[in-house]
């Protein structure tokens, strides 16, 4: 897709439809004073008889019958300039952009100017719009027969505005790469088990490596043999698809130091093993690498925008399958980091691949870590499917996850982490560690167990099982995988700022 800048007045505009920003005001001013004119005064009495809307997330479309060069205006409400935030821009554009879409149009002109605010300068609405548009307009086209009927994108937007053209031109770029970011995720968790095993998901990898220039390990079986990594071995046992442990890296400064570790749950179908999920539970399970996918995403973000900040990601990736050879309740292995765990539970295999993805992820030289996965149906029960549950074990970094996560309209709420919660999961008669504590406080549990593997390095724990899809459709995309994080994690990378030691 192409963008211009164009500083001639919106009258100029000669695009299929031209969309405009209202605020609750009852005459047009400023920039739109001169489109009022061409309209002769009629635009302002339409916003006063309420045909136009001006309320937040309104859009309203009308036909300009010559009056313009454009066919047709969108009005895109905004509500009081006072309480317009980042958020409710995006979403309110979300909204324009889908009915954009509904028009099947090529191309079309935004008056950028007219989403300026005292709080919103022309920088931050192009951010917005763009990523607000790719992320809204995303479809995930499945595998359904294709119709003959040819479909019709968007090719090229014009944006009217006063404001600097190659600073507008930058912000328009991060927001499209924050949007594609997501929609890369989104596409990775919508796809079937049987089409993205952990081979496949390598090989995105690999593709991303190749496009951004980062640094790529893809270690196989016999590699993750040789390094000891039982936990995601034991996991991989009952399948017949190989196992990878997917590594990209990322320098963003001369030395390799402040590096922050993205750890990502890439279970890529879950039955559970032996502690099988029921038939209603295990449908879904092609979601459980909303994690990976969260971490990719966030990469090929930070390959667009290029932070100068140093940062490692890894993904431990199998499915986990029942078989004769799938491993069992009762079992104990030994992890990478030399710690053993009594599996008292096979579907709390997350945890055990996080297991050994962390402790890969400090062998490559991770100061800071924040795993994302799709951990625990507890995070659900305690939080909803609208908030990502979240542990650390440093107030400072995990202010910073906060910060990010706030800016990216991703909501996540602390949960508390304490020294009972570390003796649980250190609860076993004949092991370092056990799987499963048990239901009570399981998002907790689960979390805390990974936060063993932090050992002693500022770390922030993301559960995503609520949050990685959405049943139904919203602003800002469609039912299916949301890519969550995936902006949080760019963003905090972006903003990253090194705690005192």
């Amino acid at each position: 897709m192409k963008f211009s800048i164009n500083q001639n007045e919106l009258t100029a505009a000669n695009q299929e439809c031209l969309v405009v920003g209202v605020h609750n005001q009852p005459t047009f001013e400023g920039k739109l004073k001169e489109l009022d004119h061409k309209f002769e005064g009629y635009l302002t009495q339409l916003v006063k008889d309420g045909d136009i809307s001006s309320k937040a997330k309104k859009v309203t479309k009308i036909h300009t019958f010559g009056k313009l060069k454009t066919k047709r205006v969108l009005f895109v409400g905004l509500g009081k300039q006072k309480d317009l935030t980042f958020d409710t821009l995006k979403e309110s554009l979300g909204v324009a952009s889908k009915a954009l879409k509904q028009m099947k149009i090529s191309s079309f002109s935004v008056a950028l100017d007219t989403f300026v605010s005292e709080e919103m300068v022309a920088t931050d609405a192009a951010h917005a719009f763009m990523e607000a548009f790719t992320m809204s307009t995303y479809e995930f086209h499945g595998y359904k027969k294709k119709s003959n009927q040819p479909e019709v994108h968007v090719e090229s937007i014009e944006f009217f505005t006063s404001a600097d053209s190659k600073e507008v031109e930058t912000a328009l770029h991060i927001g499209s790469a924050f949007g594609n970011g997501v929609n890369s995720a989104r596409t990775l968790v919508n796809t079937p088990g049987n089409l993205l095993t952990s081979t496949k998901l390598a090989e995105y990898a690999l593709e991303l490596a190749e496009r951004y220039n980062f640094e790529v390990e893809i270690l196989d079986k016999e590699e993750m043999e040789h390094l000891g990594m039982g936990a995601l071995l034991a996991v991989n046992q009952g399948s017949v698809e190989p196992p990878k442990m997917i590594v990209l890296k990322y320098n963003g400064k001369d030395e390799w130091k402040d590096v922050i570790g993205l750890v990502g749950k890439g279970i890529t179908f879950d039955t559970g093993g032996y502690s099988i999920k029921p038939k209603d539970g295990i449908v879904g399970m092609k979601a459980d690498m909303g994690g990976a996918a969260a971490v990719l995403g966030a990469m090929e973000i930070i390959g667009e925008i290029k932070p100068e900040q140093n940062v490692v990601a890894v993904i431990p990736s199998t499915d986990n399958m029942v078989s004769g050879s799938a491993f069992k309740p009762d079992d104990v292995i030994t992890s990478m980091s030399g710690k053993t765990i009594e599996v008292l539970n096979t579907d709390a295999e997350g945890r055990l691949a996080l297991a050994d993805g962390m402790t890969y992820a400090k062998h490559q030289g991770a100061n800071y870590l924040v795993d994302v996965a799709t951990l625990t149906g507890g995070v659900i029960i305690a939080l909803g499917e609208d908030k990502t549950g979240a542990l650390t074990n440093n107030e400072a970094f995990f202010e910073q996850v906060l910060e990010a996560s706030g800016e990216s309209g991703e909501y996540i709420w602390q949960l508390p982490y304490t020294e009972n919660d570390k003796k649980r999961v250190r609860g076993s008669d004949i092991a370092d560690l056990n799987n499963s504590p048990g239901r009570a406080g399981h998002a907790i549990m689960g979390g805390a167990f990974v936060g063993e593997f932090a050992e002693g390095l500022p770390w922030v724990h993301l559960d995503i099982a609520g949050t990685a899809t959405t049943k139904g459709s919203y602003e800002l995309g469609p039912k299916g995988g949301t890519g969550v994080m995936a902006r949080t994690l760019a963003l905090l990378v972006e903003r990253f700022v090194p705690l005192e030691k």
